[in-house]
């Protein structure tokens, strides 16, 4: 058996062979560093959204909105699962020129890109049939979905030298990359395109440049580790394609229903409410999604770090890390929804009036990301275990529910109902995903530390927000009276004893990972 097929299940190990609470703390440093940059890659991808709404209004956002979502839908298909597979096996290979980890190149990237050129080139040849259907800009809607198809192999080919990097290098080179130059680059590209007049298609070429450019830094980032060009083999064996597409191609349906979400309810909402109501549920999408980034950016961080731990059979120490991080997940991420869910119509009126009207769908998605936050990420569990077939399950229901709420819903409703058949699917994912991981693992995933966290998170922030709008409202006065409180009291919790002792233990645990040896 190759080190690429040993799914947790298969370990046959009932006790620990490492310290769980060692493996916790080497999670830090990595949760830290994941942590900035997602607080990077949020800042930005909101000063990206009050740009775009900004420049191009309601319809001409919504256009953009589909563009993009065309491009994000389309290329997480043609991705194949291969960039979950990447961070799976890439951790359990060995690096350089005599090393086993360059064999995976062809095995992953070939097949996806591939995929991606003959969609492309099918999309772009069926973008005027297309265009009238998903754009209200009639034959004007033809460019803009020629350029989203001819897009589609570039942005697959970021993705998956994303995840070599990720694999390969220290988590610093992959965050400079995804967390730095792409969000910087495109709010500077698209608000110049915005402010020469130069249209959607001028703007969405904008949005795209930074992949090409990311593209490069990749290719430069990872040929070194791999000992590409240094004698390091790059011909696969047999078994090399048999174990990554047994994990990737489970996982390539629910990558895809995963990195689409909420641009499936963009193009839903295009299709069956029209553009204007599009382009409000994309500004609410995108603050649903700022708001789940410290999620992500500790999943991006500690990725590696389970598929290790799973693949040596160590559940009690991949259960504890998983504890760890969900407790600072939902620290960090609920208080941001249940801001969203109290104020969302503070939150829409900085993209101009005309965005108000989803402040009821804000309400409803921010309160099921609680859920999502609260299981914590139940789905790299079982991905990086090898249960991409159960996270599948999970997905494909999740997605499933949100597709036929949507249809019944939207046309009634408009961006409240696309907001509702979300949120279904939110919970229902999250909620499987859950029992499946805990059935898998055999560990809890769930202690009284967490269940104090979200206790804590609830009734602090529900004071806040509840003085907020006492006293302004539930609009910008409001939002900015509940931050005030906030902030004062996150400054006297620093002098109660216990928390600033919890404040010295994690400062002490960065400064010893800091000084260990470094995993990849």
């Amino acid at each position: 058996m190759t080190a690429g097929t040993r799914p947790v299940v298969d370990s046959g190990h009932d006790e620990p062979s490492v310290d769980a609470s060692t493996e916790a703390r080497r999670s830090v440093r990595t949760g830290v560093a994941g942590l900035a940059g997602a607080a990077t890659n949020g800042l930005l991808g909101f000063l990206l959204v009050v740009v775009i709404t900004r420049g191009y209004g309601t319809v001409g956002s919504g256009a953009f909105f589909t563009a993009v979502g065309i491009v994000t839908v389309t290329a997480a298909v043609c991705t194949l699962g291969a960039e979950t597979g990447l961070i799976w096996m890439l951790p359990r290979r060995r690096l350089g020129r005599r090393g086993d980890a360059a064999r995976v190149l062809p095995v992953a990237l070939l097949p996806p890109l591939v995929a991606a050129v003959v969609v492309g080139l099918v999309g772009v040849f069926a973008a005027g049939a297309l265009g009238p259907r998903l754009l209200d800009a009639g034959d004007g809607g033809t460019p803009l979905i020629a350029a989203s198809f001819a897009a589609v192999p570039l942005v697959v080919a970021m993705t998956l030298l994303l995840a070599v990097v990720r694999g390969v290098r220290p988590i610093r080179a992959y965050l400079g990359v995804q967390s730095v130059l792409v969000p910087v680059a495109r709010p500077v590209l698209v608000g110049v395109a915005a402010v020469a007049s130069g249209g959607v298609l001028v703007g969405l070429t904008g949005w795209l440049v930074p992949a090409a450019l990311a593209v490069l830094v990749c290719l430069t980032l990872v040929a070194g580790p791999l000992g590409v060009g240094r004698g390091a083999a790059l011909r696969p064996e047999r078994a090399d394609w048999s174990a990554f597409w047994s994990f990737a191609l489970p996982r390539a349906a629910s990558a895809a229903i995963d990195a689409s979400a909420v641009w499936v309810g963009v193009l839903l909402t295009s299709v069956l409410a029209g553009q204007a109501d599009a382009g409000v549920f994309g500004a609410v999408g995108r603050y649903i999604l700022a708001g789940q980034l410290a999620m992500q950016g500790l999943r991006v961080a500690v990725s590696p770090q389970l598929s290790r731990l799973l693949g040596r059979g160590e559940r009690a120490a991949a259960a504890a890390v998983h504890r760890q991080l969900t407790i600072w997940a939902l620290v960090l991420s609920w208080p941001v929804y249940l801001l969203l869910a109290v104020f969302g119509l503070a939150f829409l009126e900085l993209f101009g009036p005309e965005f108000t009207a989803g402040a009821t769908a804000m309400t409803v998605l921010a309160l099921a990301m609680l859920v999502n936050t609260g299981v914590g990420n139940v789905q790299s569990l079982l991905l990086m275990g090898g249960r991409s077939g159960l996270h599948l399950t999970a997905t494909v229901i999740g997605v499933v529910v949100t597709v036929s709420l949507g249809l019944w819903l939207i046309p009634g409703y408009g961006v409240t109902g696309a907001a509702v058949a979300w949120a279904a699917g939110i919970a229902t994912e999250n909620l499987i995903a859950f029992g499946c991981a805990r059935s898998v693992l055999g560990q809890p995933l769930v202690d009284a530390a967490l269940l104090r966290a979200a206790a804590g998170v609830v009734v602090g922030v529900g004071i806040a927000a509840l003085v907020g709008v006492l006293a302004g409202g539930r609009g910008i006065p409001g939002l900015v009276v509940a931050l005030s409180v906030l902030a004062a009291g996150c400054v006297g919790l620093l002098t109660v004893p216990d928390v600033r002792r919890f404040v010295r233990a994690t400062m002490r645990q960065l400064r010893a990972t800091s000084t260990s040896p470094k995993g990849r």
